[in-house]
């Protein structure tokens, strides 16, 4: 029998269906395939990938390489090699950003854990290899600078806030400028001028994503982001319980009112797993958040138990060490991927600018 020969022509054919996870437009088109090598029925691949798509690299190089087995009769081996592709984040908004994604993330409630989930997806990003920035939109309980351990304040150089570094991450927070204990009392066209100022003047650089940690409820500085610049998306962090469900209802309204496109919702103190007997304890029901997110016709981002270790290192000052334990690292990373893979499944309009009838 005459060896199998693959023809490149053949593989580059079905490299053009192959989507970008970053804009979902095909590798080929888009100038990312760049090299194609056959040898005999063994198949190798170069592809570029940005670095906003930094978190789906294997995942992108299983599916590449199942396709490839998949649609070539004979081939004995498919290999896949990724390197780095550049595509620049243009300017947002009329603040100037420059920033790929800014996702907010809500919750109806305080008290769930929003800014943990948002700390969370932040360093999640960045220790993928994505450049983000984390910016503290909860004025009144600016919650990011202990959950990080950083509590120094933003120097001002070239009239632009240099935000704080933090296990990889740009942060700005009103914690930085704000004595501890101290409480803010402002009006909405402070927090407007806050915010403007948090986006316009602090030193972001050239940022994947910038994660907006929002501040619990249904106030304004959701109407106040979303005339600003476009927001990607939001992610509705709630626990299982009816209560905080309720309320996670009216953060969904809330941005869906203002235009902003809903990226998923994410199911935080999702049962508690006993160290000692291995049993779990619903301790506020179970599964509440994705069957609310089945109702509401919007992605189930994942879960994230209830564990000691989440609260201590918090405390400390060190979520990132969360991603040092399997047991969080695997739901958090789920949460991360299943939120980039959201983003790329929005309609090709939900960028624009909303016109609001408030």
């Amino acid at each position: 029998m005459a060896p199998v020969s693959i023809d490149p022509s053949e593989v580059r054919r079905h490299l053009a269906e192959f989507a970008d996870p970053e804009t979902g437009s095909g590798v080929v088109e888009t100038g990312q395939l760049q090299d194609v090598t056959v040898d005999g029925a063994a198949v190798t691949v170069k592809l570029g990938l940005t670095s906003h798509s930094a978190i789906l690299r294997e995942e992108t190089k299983e599916r590449l390489t199942k396709l490839l087995s998949e649609r070539l009769p004979g081939v004995s081996a498919v290999r896949v090699e990724l390197t780095d592709f550049a595509r620049p984040p243009g300017k947002l908004g009329q603040v100037g950003l420059t920033a790929k994604s800014v996702i907010a993330v809500g919750s109806g409630k305080g008290g769930v854990g929003k800014s943990t989930i948002a700390a969370a997806i932040a360093l999640g990003l960045s220790r993928a290899g994505s450049r983000v920035g984390l910016m503290d939109a909860d004025v009144y309980g600016p919650s990011i600078p202990h959950l990080l351990g950083v509590n120094q304040r933003p120097e001002v150089a070239d009239n632009r806030i240099q935000p704080i570094q933090a296990a990889g991450v740009k942060v700005m927070s009103m914690g930085f400028l704000v004595p501890p204990g101290e409480a803010v009392v402002w009006r909405g066209p402070m927090l407007h001028g806050a915010i403007t100022q948090f986006l316009r003047d602090t030193n972001w650089g050239e940022l994947d994503y910038l994660i907006i940690d929002m501040p619990p409820g249904t106030g304004d500085i959701a109407l106040t982001l979303s005339q600003l610049l476009p927001l990607s998306g939001a992610v509705v962090v709630c626990t299982p319980q009816d209560v905080a469900l309720l309320d996670a209802v009216k953060a969904v309204a809330m941005f869906r009112k203002v235009n902003i496109p809903i990226l998923g919702m994410v199911e935080n103190m999702s049962g508690f797993v006993c160290p000692d007997c291995g049993k779990r304890f619903d301790i506020f029901g179970s599964g509440g958040a994705r069957r609310r997110a089945e109702e509401l016709a919007i992605p189930f981002l994942g879960e994230v138990p209830i564990n000691m270790q989440i609260r201590e290192l918090g405390d400390a000052g060190r979520s990132d060490d969360n991603f040092q334990n399997p047991a969080l690292a695997e739901p958090l990373l789920a949460i991360c991927r299943n939120v980039v893979h959201s983003l790329a499944d929005r309609p090709a309009d939900s960028g624009a600018l909303p016109v609001l009838s408030i």
